[in-house]
């Protein structure tokens, strides 16, 4: 004997049968887009995998961005595609920081604007890909499940569920900011994870133009506007780059606002051996589906004190803080640690002069070995 069903029951098999299919759809698409070859689709060749790397023994490259005869410039060099994430023997101790800040501060730490949501997940399905393929022993991605394994700190995350930029903030610990073309053509501040921004942060800056955002840089609107924004108008997919800045600190300030004490304070008795380099060594990326462009970096500090041992620098950096622009010095805020600074620079170029290590009559210039130093590679 047939069935027979209502219009009513039949419309909702109709409307079941299409939910069912979109579902199918929606996570098949899902899938293929944590699969995507980004390192075809972008034209930037995978890294070559370290097989052997353990995090925990790893060095920094000892960055020193030193320029002279200095000028304000964007100063980029071609990004190396097996350096776009360097992680080191700070891992474990940046995340930690990192998940503390964030649980701290909020939206100072992380912030999305609507309209950025598909960027922010492109970056992180390019991440995952990239430090999949450098560090196969620390990090592995289940395509077929989406759990991403962080071998490392032993814990997974489901990345069809995950927050994209909290899913950065957890493993990764670099800072990224996204920038989007407006409808009046200039770039805009649109969604990013800082933990490593002194005198700023992330809800000071989202939704700025390039222009406001660098209002406080010496010579931007003169020397840089233009060409900024021309630049990022035109950035190629396959182009990718980097630089540094750079400025000295006292003790490690990871995260630090114009409104805590301790901000550019006086310290009692300050010492040489209290101050470090920071380095923001930064890369520059155009996003190939939805051509936003992030800007990454991460803080490494070093003991001003290093400098003794490396050829050329402290005669260098002399040069740069005896006679660069008063408004540069003003902007790296020099003057608060100028007493000690100063006198260690003039021991230490005596020192190498005498040692035979650097010409006397040597006339400081960029090094041609920048942003390193003659025989860097013996600090690795």
């Amino acid at each position: 004997m047939a069935t027979s069903i209502s219009r009513n029951e039949a419309a909702i098999c109709s409307l079941l049968f299409v939910v069912g299919a979109l579902a199918i759809f929606f996570a098949k698409t899902r899938r293929t887009r944590i699969q995507t070859d980004y390192f075809t689709l972008t034209g930037v060749p995978a890294p070559v995998p370290l097989t052997d790397f353990d995090v925990d023994k790893a060095k920094a490259r000892p960055y020193r961005p030193f320029r002279w005869e200095y000028h304000q410039t964007m100063s980029l060099k071609t990004m190396d595609p097996d350096r776009w994430i360097e992680l080191e023997s700070t891992y474990r101790q940046r995340i930690q920081q990192r998940n503390e800040l964030y649980s701290k501060h909020g939206k100072k730490i992380i912030d999305m604007l609507p309209g950025s949501e598909d960027a922010c997940r492109e970056l992180m399905e390019m991440v995952i890909q990239f430090v999949c393929a450098r560090y196969p022993r620390q990090f592995r991605m289940d395509t077929g499940s989406g759990i991403f394994y962080n071998n490392i700190l032993d814990i997974a995350s489901d990345t069809r569920t995950a927050h994209p930029l909290e899913f950065l903030l957890q493993h990764i610990p670099e800072d990224f900011l996204l920038t989007q073309e407006r409808k009046n053509g200039l770039y805009a501040f649109r969604a990013g994870v800082s933990c490593s921004s002194v005198g700023w942060n992330v809800s000071t800056k989202i939704g700025l133009h390039l222009h406001e955002i660098h209002q406080p840089v010496p010579d931007y609107k003169e020397k840089m506007d233009f060409s900024m924004n021309r630049f990022f108008t035109n950035m190629k997919v396959d182009k990718p780059i980097q630089r540094g800045s750079w400025g000295i600190e006292v003790g490690q300030p990871l995260f630090l606002q114009e409104d805590d004490p301790d901000f550019r304070a006086p310290v009692p008795d300050l010492k040489i051996s209290d101050l470090h380099l920071r380095v923001d060594w930064q890369t520059l990326r155009r996003l190939p589906r939805s051509r936003a462009i992030v800007f990454n970096f991460k803080a490494l500090f070093t003991p001003i004190e290093e400098f003794r041992s490396e050829p050329y620098i402290p005669r260098l950096l002399l040069k740069i803080l005896r006679d660069g622009k008063p408004s540069f010095m003003e902007y790296k805020a020099f003057s608060h640690v100028e007493a000690q600074v100063m006198p260690a620079l003039e021991k230490w170029t005596k020192e190498q002069e005498e040692k035979g290590w650097v010409p006397a009559d040597w006339k400081e210039r960029t090094l041609a070995e920048d942003p390193f130093f003659p025989g860097w590679e013996s600090k690795l």
